[in-house]
C-alpha cells in the first residue's frame, strides 16, 4: 500500500473513531439479485433474480461512498459476475472505482464462472466445506467447478470464505487445510451463519460456536493461512451487540444505505459476520487485527506467502 494511502488510515481513525465522526472505511454495494445457485443458507431475497442495478446508479453510489470517506469497495449480489448493463460488464465497475480513487476493490463470487480476467484487487470465493458439504449446500458438482476455476484463475490475490453452520461444521478443519494445500489460494476467512429469515434452523448452538472458534484460533497459531485475527475471533465468542459496524456499510439493491442489513431485523446478538469482530478490533487498535487488515490489502504479503508455501511443500 502506498505511503499516501497509509497516511489516510490514521487520519481516518482520528476523525471517525477518536472524534466520533463514524464515517465508513469500507462499502459493500449490491449490484444484482440474480444468481446461478440457490444455496441453502442464503436468504431468498438475496437471489430473487429480478434486478441489475444500472451503471449510472452504481457510479453515483461509488461517488457518494467515496465522499463519505470510504476507500475500500466490494461488489456483491446475488452473483456479481452475472452483472451487466448494456455494454458494461463487471470489470467496468472496478475500473470506475479505481478512477474515483478507491484504494482496493474486491470480488465475492460463488466460483461457478471463470474469473481469471477480473480487474478486482482481491477475490473471495465462497467455499462451504469439503466437496460433500459444499455440494449439499450449493448443488451437486458445484465444488468441482469452483475448484477448477480457482486453480485455473492464475490469480495471486485469491482467498476462500466459509460460512459455518449446522450442515458443514464437521468440515471446518478440512476446509482450512484445503486453503493451505491449494497453491492457488493465499488465505481463508471464517464466518458463521447469521440467521436471516428462512435460515434460522442452520444456526449453530452458541457453545458449539465457541468451541469452533477456539479450534480455528489453534489452527491459526499452528500456521494455517487464516486471515481472521485472534482478537476478532475471540470477540465473536461474546454474545453481545457490536458497536463498530459503522466502519463497513452496505448499499442495497434499492439504493438504501444501511450500517448492517441485520440490525433492523433484531438478529445482531446472533451475528456471525466475523468482520464485525474485526471492526471492533480495529476500533480498539488491536495490533493483530490491524496487521491482519494491512496484510489483506497488500500484495507484498500475498506474494511473500506464496513463495514461502512453494518452498516449504504441502505436507499438512
Amino acid at each position: 500500500m502506498k505511503i499516501g494511502k497509509l497516511i489516510y488510515l490514521p487520519v481516518w481513525y482520528v476523525k471517525n473513531v477518536m472524534l466520533g465522526g463514524h464515517g465508513p472505511l469500507q462499502t459493500v454495494i449490491a449490484i444484482t439479485d440474480c444468481c446461478n445457485l440457490a444455496c441453502r443458507h442464503c436468504a431468498s431475497s438475496v437471489h430473487a433474480g429480478t434486478a441489475m442495478k444500472p451503471f449510472g446508479q452504481i457510479n453515483e453510489e461509488l461517488q457518494a461512498a467515496y465522499n463519505a470517506g470510504s476507500r475500500f469497495i466490494d461488489f456483491e449480489g446475488g452473483e456479481p459476475t452475472l452483472w451487466m448493463d448494456g455494454e458494461h460488464a463487471l470489470n467496468d465497475l472496478y475500473d470506475l472505482a479505481h478512477e474515483i480513487g478507491f484504494f482496493h476493490c474486491t470480488l465475492t463470487t460463488n466460483g461457478q464462472h471463470p474469473f481469471g480476467d477480473t480487474r478486482a484487487d482481491f477475490v473471495w470465493v465462497s467455499v462451504d466445506g469439503n466437496q460433500a458439504c459444499h455440494d449439499m449446500v450449493r448443488g451437486k458438482g458445484t465444488f468441482q467447478v469452483l475448484d477448477r476455476n480457482i486453480r485455473e484463475s492464475g490469480l495471486k490475490n485469491l482467498a476462500i470464505n466459509m460460512v459455518i453452520h449446522r450442515k458443514n461444521v464437521s468440515s471446518v478443519t478440512e476446509t482450512i487445510r484445503y486453503a493451505k494445500e491449494n497453491p492457488a489460494v493465499c488465505a481463508i476467512s471464517l464466518n458463521f451463519l447469521t440467521p436471516y429469515p428462512g435460515t434460522e434452523e442452520l444456526l449453530l448452538p452458541w457453545e458449539t460456536r465457541k468451541k469452533v472458534i477456539d479450534h480455528i484460533i489453534k489452527m491459526k497459531r499452528a500456521g494455517y493461512p487464516i486471515i481472521n485475527s485472534c482478537s476478532g475471533l475471540r470477540r465473536m465468542k461474546e454474545r453481545k451487540p457490536h458497536h463498530n459496524c459503522w466502519i463497513s456499510h452496505f448499499i442495497l439493491l434499492d439504493g438504501t444505505w444501511k450500517e448492517c442489513p441485520g440490525k433492523e431485523l433484531g438478529i445482531c446478538m446472533d451475528c456471525g459476520f466475523c468482520m464485525a469482530g474485526e471492526m471492533d478490533g480495529v476500533a480498539g487498535l488491536r495490533p493483530d487485527t490491524v496487521l491482519a487488515g494491512l496484510k489483506l490489502r497488500n500484495s507484498w504479503w500475498k506474494n511473500r506467502k506464496k513463495k514461502k508455501n512453494t518452498g516449504r511443500g504441502r505436507s499438512q
